[in-house]
């Protein structure tokens, strides 16, 4: 527990620096981000099968172009060029043919590097959009996140007894689950209502908000699926008493991706 804590400070005393300047040091933070979750999902990969190493270098370089594609915009309408696709899909399918060799790398590889790659780039990019278009925003769905993900994990410990998914991760409860959920929502409503909008309708806000704090409790579980899969507990050892980037930002990565599907209601 000690050690949990103290990463968390860690890790909070680096970031709120970074979104409060924003700019290039957010936009860094946000390509090294990228870079550490594309290299801990091979490193669990290898576990089962590793990657050639220029295919490994291609994932690296792609993912972090993807994050900084469009650097410095604040539209949520993403845009890439045909190019950039193209490229991406001659890099991981042609060495198939290289390579030759069906054990050493196949079409199911090809996938795991392409949907990777695209998830991740898309991913970190959205962050650094979301802190580009206001900084109030990425408190709120950083409320959403962490406030959920650190009373789901004292309410579960404190009074869970009902597992919530024993196959994919033993020690989550519904218990916790809806501890989490509950103060994470009245949390960030409270917050997004003083700071952001307190015109917007409170039911409205508080529905949208419940189905974040939800949405990142099930980006949890699918990473803890994953690293069921793979046979892993965590995705590295960067953050002592959290595990690797994607077990600390796994919940973030998922309300990300749903928080622009409101973003035209917000």
């Amino acid at each position: 527990m000690k050690k949990r804590v103290i990463s968390a400070c860690i890790i909070l005393a680096v970031l709120i620096p970074l979104i409060i300047i924003g700019k290039e040091p957010f936009e860094i933070f946000c390509v090294v981000m990228a870079l550490c979750s594309m290299h801990e999902l091979i490193r669990v990969r290898k576990n089962k099968k590793d990657f050639p190493v220029i295919l490994k270098i291609f994932a690296y370089l792609l993912v972090a172009f993807l994050t900084m594609n469009n650097a410095g915009s604040a539209d949520f309408n993403y845009s890439i060029d045909y190019k950039v696709m193209s490229f991406i899909i001659f890099a991981f399918f042609l060495p198939m043919i290289f390579v030759n060799d069906h054990k050493k790398y196949n079409l199911n590889d090809v996938l795991f590097l392409v949907g990777s790659t695209l998830f991740l780039g898309l991913s970190y990019n959205l962050l650094m959009i979301v802190r580009n278009n206001d900084i109030t925003y990425i408190i709120y769905l950083l409320l959403i996140t962490f406030v959920t993900d650190t009373f789901a994990y004292f309410s579960g410990m404190l009074i869970g007894s009902h597992k919530l998914a024993p196959n994919i991760s033993p020690k989550k409860t519904i218990e916790g689950l809806c501890g989490g959920v509950v103060v994470g929502t009245l949390v960030a409503t409270v917050y997004y209502h003083m700071i952001i909008n307190p015109n917007f309708g409170v039911l409205p806000l508080i529905g949208i908000t419940l189905l974040l704090c939800i949405i990142g409790q099930l980006g949890d579980l699918c990473f803890s699926a994953i690293k069921r899969s793979y046979n892993v507990k965590d995705f590295s050892n960067l953050l002592p008493g959290h595990g690797g980037i994607l077990d600390r930002f796994d919940s973030l990565v998922f309300v990300l991706l749903a928080f622009v599907l409101f973003i035209e209601i917000l």
